[in-house]
Parts: structure tokens; sequence; C-alpha cells
């Protein structure tokens, strides 16, 4: 049994099944839907598809994430049974949370000068961060110290790819990330946005393709572009989603059959309340290992 734990939060759009049996902890984002605040609990208290349904009834959602008091709170237990944390935070690009964090860290390390504690800032997210922790707990199940650990996420998490796209452009608007117009003239055109998260751990608009088998597609050409050995990629492969299962399932079968060493390796989540407050349901994004992202 390592002498560590390796942690994350709800954002890593994990399932809690997925979590225990990989030996994960996490703490959870907080999120409001019509003002009655709600924790981001892999949807144990509201199941996602209520959620989202909510969503597209015309429900506000607004989200929050981990205080330093609550980081503090959360790591006290794992740091009094004598265990040294790795905690993999959100993309500092996209929240504040690694901040928070870290100012956590700060003041535990006061209290606890024999413990390490290592917080990562992921520049990814939802399942691009659970791609990360299911890769760590490979590691630590190998014999990896918590220096080593920590030492090769920091080499390797901007091999982490993110892509995704969206088929419903109206809480995009909603959030103010596309205008009215565009909104309205994307909707009239089956435009279907892909992004991709960049080096500095943003979301970033990458091309407008029309028709949603334009864009799967081409979500799927980016992993044969840029994953490990491309074609003869045959490590994990995680896709997920807002409400659009189909969607996903059509991409996940794509992967499959363009790259063939993904079969058996490719896991289909949900995009949690947190990520999926902003961007409501029609969102659906491939995580795979490549190249380094440089831009």
């Amino acid at each position: 049994m390592a002498d560590y734990i390796i942690s994350g939060c709800s954002i890593a759009d994990l399932s809690e099944q997925h979590f225990k049996d990989r030996n994960i902890e996490y703490v959870c984002f907080h999120y409001e839907l019509d003002g009655v605040p709600h924790l981001d609990d892999l949807g144990k208290t509201m199941p996602l598809a209520d959620f989202y349904a909510a969503m597209q009834n015309g429900a506000d959602t607004k989200t929050s994430q981990v205080s330093a008091g609550e980081f503090v709170e959360y790591f006290t237990p794992f740091l009094e049974a004598g265990k040294d944390i790795i905690h993999v935070c959100i993309s500092s690009g996209i929240s504040g949370t690694v901040n928070a964090a870290n100012v956590a860290k700060d003041d535990l390390v006061q209290k606890y000068p024999d413990r390490k504690i290592y917080i990562v800032d992921s520049l990814t997210a939802s399942s691009g961060v659970g791609l990360i922790l299911d890769k760590m707990a490979d590691l630590r199940d190998e014999g990896y110290t918590v220096d080593q650990l920590y030492e090769w996420v920091e080499e390797n998490k901007l091999k982490a790819h993110a892509w995704f796209f969206t088929t419903d452009l109206t809480f995009f608007v909603k959030g103010g990330r596309v205008s009215k117009v565009s909104g309205w003239a994307g909707t009239i055109l089956k435009i279907c946005p892909l992004l991709n998260v960049d080096v500095n751990g943003k979301l970033i608009p990458r091309e407008k393709i029309r028709t949603k088998a334009k864009v799967i597609n081409a979500i799927v050409g980016k992993m044969l572009t840029l994953a490990d050995n491309r074609a003869e990629y045959n490590d994990t492969c995680y896709l997920s989603h807002s409400a659009r299962l189909e969607d996903a399932e059509a991409v996940a079968k794509l992967v499959n059959e363009k790259i063939p060493g993904t079969q058996g390796k490719t896991v289909i989540n949900n995009i949690g309340t947190t990520i999926g407050s902003h961007t409501g349901p029609g969102t659906v994004a491939l995580f795979f290992w490549g190249d380094k992202r440089e831009d």
C-alpha cells in the first residue's frame, strides 16, 4: 500500500465506482440550480438526466469552486493518518481552484511538517483530469513514490489532449461565450464548433464545422493526427458527454474503427454538473495521450 493518496475533484467526470476501484480520492465542487445550492457529487443527489432536463427547460445554473477552507478540511484526515498527498486540480486557465488548494497546502505544511503535499495544475478539464488521474494510479501501483509521481505528472500532463464539440449553441450564447447573432447563424447553418484545451489550459475554438457528422469525423481526425503512435495508439481513450450519449457512442465507434488498439480501452463518462453548467446539454469531448501540446 502506497504511503500517499492520489486525489482529484469531482470535475474529473469519472464515476464514483471508478474512483473507488482505482483508489483515487476526490472532493466535490458546488453548483446552484435556480438558486438552490447542490454538491457536484457525481450525480448521486441529482441524476444528471434531471439536471440537463432542467437546463433544457430554462433553469439557471451557477458554479463555485472548492474553497481553501474546504481543502484544509478535506486534506487533514489523510495527513492525520500519516499519508502524503498529490492532488490534481482543474486547469488554472478555467478555474482558480489550484490557488485555493495551494493556500490550503501552505497552511497545512506548517501543521504537518513531516508530510508532503503536491498540488498539480492539470491544464485540462473534465475526463482529461480523469485520464491523468488514471495514469497516475497505474504508476502508483507499479511502485512509484509520491516524489516520482509528481515529477512524472509535471513532465507529462501536456501530453493529455482534450478536444470538444457541441451540437447546441444555446448555452454558449447564454454564458456569453458566443454572441447571440453568431449563435443564431450557427444554429441555422448547423455549425458545430470544434474546440480544444491549449498549452495554457484555456478552452480555445479551433474550427467551425457544419453538421454533426462532419465534426465527429474531424474530432477523430485530431486523434489520428496527434495521438501517440497515431493509428497504432493502444492506450486509454476517454469520452465525456452532456446528455448526448448517442453522439459519444458515434465518436467511440469511429475511434475504434480508425484506431483498433482502442477497442476495449475506450471509456464513455458523463460530463458532471460543474462543467455541464457551462456547456449545457449537447457537448461531447474526446481525451487521449499524444504529442506534447505546443499551442
